[in-house]
């Protein structure tokens, strides 16, 4: 009788063996598993300019912009070169933004009138005007 049930657990592990997650043998290599993330949703602004540098004689689009307080504006480079949108008075900046990047939105909390630069390229000048 021994002999019989002998054969039957052998069977029966050797069925359970692989399904049990022991691991993989050496002689099978381990599938990596890839897990895509989506990109969160790009934050929209009220208002987006241009950066056009060498494309479009070192400049912003439009190089005046004018919003109200409470509204958002962000800048996406349209050139090969980095920029920057740098407050004069040092109030906002958008950072360095690379070829195609646009910027965080911005948001513009008072009203008035806002010259501003490209960091790299001083002569690139635009100003928001910001109405109440």
């Amino acid at each position: 009788m021994r002999l019989l049930r002998l054969p039957r657990v052998v069977l029966i592990l050797a069925a359970l063996g692989p399904g049990c997650g022991g691991g993989s043998s050496p002689s099978t290599p381990a599938t990596p598993t890839t897990t895509t993330t989506p990109a969160p949703p790009a934050a929209t602004a009220d208002v987006v300019i241009s950066i056009l540098g060498n494309q479009g004689g070192m400049s912003f689009s439009p190089a005046g912009a004018t919003l109200r307080v409470g509204q958002t504006v962000a800048w996406k480079n349209n050139d090969t070169d980095v920029h920057t949108a740098t407050d004069d008075a040092g109030r906002f900046n958008t950072g360095t933004l690379a070829r195609g990047a646009t910027s965080a939105p911005i948001a513009m909390t008072a009203a008035g009138s806002f010259p501003y630069h490209c960091a790299f390229h001083p002569g690139m000048v635009g100003t928001l005007t910001v109405n109440p």
